[in-house]
């Protein structure tokens, strides 16, 4: 899969990174997923013991035959600190690099981590999803900012994850009687797209089957790192 060159450096101060969320805000675009997205790709990250390297795994995801199509691993060296709200920095060069490796287009990129549910509405799956050009959607297990009521306890129950009086995303239970998620949009989605997508490829988890898997996968090889 090729990819456009990013258009900003990796290797940079935070406050340098705060500027470049800011100016690519303004480009995540919320449109109708593909009709009939089929190829649905999962990513997930894990670090080194002593926190230098990322290990990133993509699995592409048939959501009509519910199987594997293709797992891709990337690790790349930790250029940028941890700093909350900055962690695309930290991660997002290793997700790239496993996108390149994709043979084919995935029609949609699941996140395990935030989109528009951010404090500058720059998370990890509206940075990827601009980089790579591709429909992303952030499906967290935790909340970074906004608030809400908990849905209700039955699977697909969902309520507004709202941040002063803007909709950042929705609180949703994938499962019955299991913790919700927070799903919002990456890029090149809707919102009521974004969470009808993840409820869809829960299967018997909480967790949807492409970023279950991927976080699987780099489990297994984070060993060694």
């Amino acid at each position: 899969m090729k990819l456009p060159r990013a258009p900003h450096r990796w290797r940079v101060t935070p406050a340098r990174a705060i500027r470049i969320q800011k100016e690519l805000t303004g480009r995540v675009v919320q449109a109708p997923l593909p009709a009939s997205a089929r190829w649905i790709a999962g990513a997930d990250m894990a670090f080194s013991s002593d926190g230098r390297r990322c290990i990133a795994g993509v699995v592409l995801w048939d959501r009509q035959l519910r199987q594997v199509v293709e797992e891709r691993l990337a690790t790349r060296d930790v250029t940028f600190p941890y700093v909350p709200g900055l962690l695309s920095f930290r991660e997002a060069p290793a997700v790239l690099a496993a996108l390149r490796g994709l043979r084919r287009i995935p029609d949609v990129l699941v996140l395990d981590g935030q989109g528009l549910a951010h404090p500058r509405r720059m998370g990890l799956a509206c940075h990827v999803g601009l980089l790579a050009d591709i429909p992303t959607v952030g499906c967290a297990k935790s909340r970074l900012c906004g608030s809400g009521p908990e849905p209700g306890a039955r699977r697909g129950s969902r309520s507004a994850l709202v941040d002063g009086d803007e909709v950042i995303g929705a609180m949703v239970r994938t499962r019955d009687g299991v913790r919700c998620v927070y799903v919002s949009v990456g890029h090149r989605a809707t919102l009521d797209e974004a969470i009808t997508l993840v409820t869809g490829c829960c299967t018997r988890f909480r967790l949807p089957e492409p970023t279950r898997l991927a976080h699987q996968l780099v489990t297994r090889h984070r060993v060694g790192l």
